[in-house]
């Protein structure tokens, strides 16, 4: 199979979604600027990625250090003794027992997932997939279907504007406001914005005084994407509140998607990107042979449930920005039509009607997929 090309042309998920679906085994080579990463697929799933031009902090032994799971002085002495035996890194650590095989797997697996998501905020670079055979990575990751890294980078990059309106800088402190609630039995706690759930309890309790958005990033095992989440979810809830130092500008990051999607420029790409990502993962789930738009098309109720869910989040992030450009929520979502926000299509997809939508007061609104 011959691919290679621009990422303009053909983006990152498209990428991702035809070697799944054709359960390819080579590596995928992608160059963006003074970046280059590897991707190794084992019939269409994701067995390694690798940055060639990754920076010393991220590279697994830092890692470790940072989240303060070893420390340097058993990283210098493990890093010598791998020189010597030519051992994998993680080998020399666990038979040390400076770590568990299980810690170490779970920072590993972390890394590969934190370069794969990376990818989606490349707008620009090339790539090229060469069908060889590939040996899984030295730190023995979980597998990863191709669908699902295309799924979790399109939520992120949809949820991402909303949570930096609040979580906007590197160099925020935080502070605790009050107790979390007691979990609720029975309950699918977590997974969406606005909900308090394992993650977001994890990361209270890695707040301290002092400590800053990147260190806890290093110290919660999460990522970059689900610490700042959570953090959102808890300052929205007022369960924790923000703290922007003083006189300090925030920290540029170009690569950073929160550059990406700053400012009406970004929105729009943002948006453009989530729908056609939308509808080429509904592609995949099509049955029958009719033409009828809309829910009756997708053939997996599983697939129907994961792209609402994505569009609802969506919808969410328009009503947000309406918020802040007008000081309060529409009446109806077609007003977000009359803003620009979104289309018509939007307040169905992937239904026939739209959405159920209900504010409640100036800032509080309920939305729900339509009754079916």
């Amino acid at each position: 199979m011959a691919l290679k090309g621009t990422l303009k042309d053909f983006g990152i998920g498209d990428i991702l979604q035809l070697i799944g679906q054709q359960q390819k085994t080579g590596t995928l080579h992608l160059r963006n600027k003074d970046q280059e990463v590897r991707v190794g697929f084992q019939d269409g799933h994701i067995i390694k990625a690798e940055s060639l031009t990754r920076k010393r902090k991220e590279l697994i032994g830092a890692m470790l250090v940072r989240a303060e799971i070893i420390t340097e002085t058993q990283l210098v002495a493990a890093l010598e003794v791998q020189k010597r035996t030519l051992k994998r890194l993680g080998d020399v650590l666990v038979q040390s027992h400076a770590l568990t095989a299980e810690r170490f797997q779970h920072m590993a697996q972390l890394q590969v997932t934190e370069t794969l998501y990376r990818l989606f905020t490349w707008k620009a670079g090339t790539y090229e997939f060469i069908q060889e055979p590939v040996e899984p990575g030295p730190e023995g990751i979980t597998p990863l279907r191709a669908e699902t890294v295309l799924m979790e980078g399109f939520r992120m990059v949809d949820e991402w504007p909303v949570i930096r309106k609040r979580i906007h800088r590197d160099d925020m402190t935080f502070e605790r406001v009050k107790a979390l609630p007691p979990p609720r039995a029975n309950a699918d706690e977590g997974g969406e914005l606005g909900v308090i759930g394992p993650t977001e309890r994890h990361v209270y309790e890695e707040i301290a005084v002092g400590r800053d958005l990147r260190r806890m990033v290093d110290l919660s095992g999460l990522g970059e994407f689900e610490t700042c989440k959570a953090l959102y979810n808890l300052v929205k809830g007022d369960y924790v509140r923000a703290i922007d130092p003083e006189g300090r500008a925030p920290v540029p990051e170009d690569n950073r998607l929160v550059a990406r999607v700053a400012g009406p420029l970004g929105r729009i790409a943002v948006t453009m990107a989530v729908i056609a990502g939308l509808a080429f993962i509904a592609s995949r789930w099509v049955g029958g042979s009719g033409h009828e738009p809309g829910a009756s098309r997708l053939g997996d109720p599983a697939a129907q449930r994961q792209i609402a869910h994505a569009q609802r989040v969506r919808i969410e992030a328009a009503l947000e920005v309406f918020q802040l450009e007008k000081g309060t929520l529409p009446e109806r979502l077609d007003a977000l039509v009359d803003a620009g926000l979104l289309s018509p299509e939007e307040l169905r997809y992937p239904w026939r009607e739209e959405y159920y939508y209900r504010r409640t007061d100036a800032r509080q609104f309920i939305l729900l997929p339509p009754v079916r």
